[in-house]
């Protein structure tokens, strides 16, 4: 089964609360551009990410709002921030550590939502009941991309009717595929 494969670069999801504590009461929350998953943007908003080493500048903010802020990073960007951030599902913030994002408007401390999110295949229910798949199973992912084509094994199922048909890895994982842009396609292993 060929998806699509997308490179999910670093981003920050907000909270309501977290949004117009961040930003002022003029700034407004519209999309840029639109995400292949039904309802997600990206923001014209940047913010920065404050570790205890180091600062990630101008992280691009998704939207529309969470419950909950979450920022997602890469496992090098957990080593450049100096946390120890778990590989975790989007939305599992249970055990995350937190960080301090810094606008020019203002500034807050998040005591939890820091992770590297697990990489992950998004589908809609109609291909999950095609390949017999159910949501939060793994399945394996083969890119191949040339010289350094690669299985990413233990890729989690996330189903909704909602939902595009799309691979989600970071940038780690793209670099390591040596995968150079955006809307590739790769193919599922069940």
């Amino acid at each position: 089964m060929d998806v699509m494969l997308e490179i999910s670069a670093r981003h920050i999801h907000l909270s309501r609360e977290d949004f117009f504590n961040l930003f002022s009461k003029t700034e407004k929350f519209e999309a840029k551009k639109f995400l292949s998953q039904k309802g997600q943007f990206l923001s014209f908003l940047k913010a920065d990410v404050i570790g205890l080493k180091s600062i990630l500048k101008g992280v691009s903010i998704l939207g529309p709002f969470r419950k909950n802020t979450q920022i997602e990073v890469s496992l090098t960007d957990s080593k450049k921030l100096g946390i120890d951030i778990p590989i975790k599902e989007s939305g599992d913030l249970i055990d995350t550590p937190g960080c301090i994002l810094k606008t020019e408007f203002g500034e807050i401390k998040i005591n939890k939502g820091l992770i590297v999110a697990k990489r992950h295949v998004h589908l809609s229910c109609e291909s999950a009941k095609k390949f017999n798949l159910k949501n939060g199973k793994n399945v394996s992912v083969k890119v191949d991309s040339g010289e350094r084509s690669l299985i990413f094994f233990k890729t989690i199922v996330r189903i909704s009717e909602n939902f595009t048909d799309a691979v989600h890895i970071d940038t780690d994982e793209a670099n390591a595929a040596g995968i150079k842009q955006d809307k590739n396609y790769c193919e599922l292993i069940i």
